[in-house]
């Protein structure tokens, strides 16, 4: 089974699940292995003379992380917690408890519960330390090992003991493992509009896009004045939901293509495969994007900016346009390999310069939008070269300024605008179906 990811390392790619063929050798020259004699004598000689004794898998395992990081940022070799992590990306879901959780100063330190998780109904909280699993004193060790005892077989129990700034002793909990389903898509009414948030693409989110429409329609009794796709902050996900969600808002066309090495290597999908028609019956849709909108996100603004079908709006998108393959390497290990380079319908590549919005809208809600440091594609080290030749007026384009968007932050909290991004897009909806504006608090 073909399962394409597309998100950036940490946060944002392209994939997909394959088997290894047997035929993945024949792309190895004889001649490579010559190469190999200098890697041995290395090997050899860290095994042999470095001021500590080094174990072969230690060797083997950084090995591979070089050759991998000499290629390109995304490729990988993930094993033990991050190919659990890998899993979770693509599936959405996982045993244990539904903590989000840190290290400060060699303690683990929650950062939030999931709701409707065992670790909420037991009332763990933000800023709780956990300092016992099973009795076990924890404290000191890697965040890793912690996680990894956390997690489990749905249907386990295990006791943990929480110190809380504020309270007199140690919280003793005792809790039972779930299925932890992460939502990839959240939504709600505003303001006549449906409001649809995709915060990833796991295995689900088509599904939940087609359920929010839905629920949508439900909650007004009739169709909203238009819909806000929210990609911001979107890192992307699998290749297959990206297509999916593109599919719900159009009828026909292509959505994406993706090709490989070779110039004949070039595969194309369209629009119903997963739905016939567009669900959204060509009410207008505004597409948010933002520098941490990657990969996948990115194919879905494309598709529907390349269509005419989605006004996208914000700020220049991350850049990220390859697709990386997860080729099983065991029971519990897999390589991320970059396989191919994908294209918007029109023949574009983000790569580099990203998905360039049809209205640029800073987040002028945020007081510092002009100074954070924001990275892209373009800055990671060894980034694929975009063959379009990207120039800087595109990579630049964010540092431009608009008259129309010089209201301070502390101006707009005044007006109740927390998020002027999404409050502009809601204002867009409405005048584009000659509602009147009305500035309402918490927007």
């Amino acid at each position: 089974m073909l399962r394409p990811l597309l998100q950036v390392t940490a946060a944002v790619s392209a994939l997909a699940l394959v088997p290894v063929a047997s035929g993945a050798m024949a792309g190895v020259d004889t001649n490579s292995y010559r190469e190999l004699d200098t890697f041995m004598e290395v090997y050899n000689q860290v095994k042999a003379n470095y001021v500590e004794k080094v174990d072969d898998k230690t060797l083997v395992k950084g090995a591979i992380a070089g050759m991998l990081a000499a290629l390109d940022p995304h490729s990988s070799f993930a094993d033990g917690l991050d190919f659990d992590n890998l899993k979770i990306q693509t599936e959405g879901n996982y045993g244990g408890l539904g903590l989000t959780v840190t290290q400060e100063e060699g303690a683990v330190k929650v950062i939030a519960p999931t709701e409707d998780t065992p670790a909420a109904r037991a009332g763990i909280k933000s800023g709780d330390f956990i300092t016992h699993i099973d009795g076990k004193f924890i404290v000191g060790g890697s965040l890793d090992e912690a996680i990894e005892q956390m997690r489990g077989q749905p249907g386990t129990k295990i006791n943990l003991t929480i110190v809380r700034p504020g309270a007199e002793k140690p919280l003793q909990m005792s809790l039972v493992r779930e299925i932890i389903v992460q939502k990839p898509v959240k939504w709600e009414v505003k303001d006549g509009v449906g409001y649809i948030n995709i915060n990833t693409f796991t295995a689900q989110t088509g599904a939940d896009t087609i359920k929010a429409i839905q629920e949508i329609d439900k909650k007004l009794g009739h169709k909203p004045l238009g819909y806000v796709v929210d990609l911001r902050e979107n890192g992307g996900g699998l290749l297959s939901e990206a297509i999916a969600v593109s599919d719900v808002f159009l009828g026909h066309g292509e959505i994406v293509s993706q090709r490989g090495r070779e110039k004949g290597d070039i595969e194309r999908y369209y629009a119903e495969s997963m739905v016939p028609g567009d669900l959204a019956r060509g009410l207008p849709v505004i597409v948010l994007v933002d520098s941490g909108t990657a990969s996948a996100s990115e194919i879905v603004a494309g598709a529907l900016q390349d269509h005419h079908r989605g006004l996208v709006m914000g700020v220049r998108s991350f850049g990220k346009g390859s697709v990386q393959t997860i080729l099983p390497m065991g029971a519990r290990a897999a390589l991320r390999l970059t396989t191919a380079r994908y294209f918007t319908p029109s023949g574009h590549s983000v790569q580099e310069g990203g998905i360039k919005p049809d209205l640029l809208v800073p987040q002028i809600s945020d007081p510092d939008y002009k100074d954070r440091t924001v990275i892209r594609e373009a800055d990671l080290r060894k980034h694929l070269i975009n063959a379009e030749k990207v120039d800087d007026a595109t990579l630049e384009q964010d540092a431009r300024t608009d008259p129309r968007f010089s209201a301070t932050a502390e101006q707009l909290k005044k007006q109740g605008i927390d998020d002027f991004q999404l409050h502009y897009a809601l204002q867009t909806i409405a005048r584009s179906a000659g509602k009147p504006q009305v500035a309402t608090k918490g927007r």
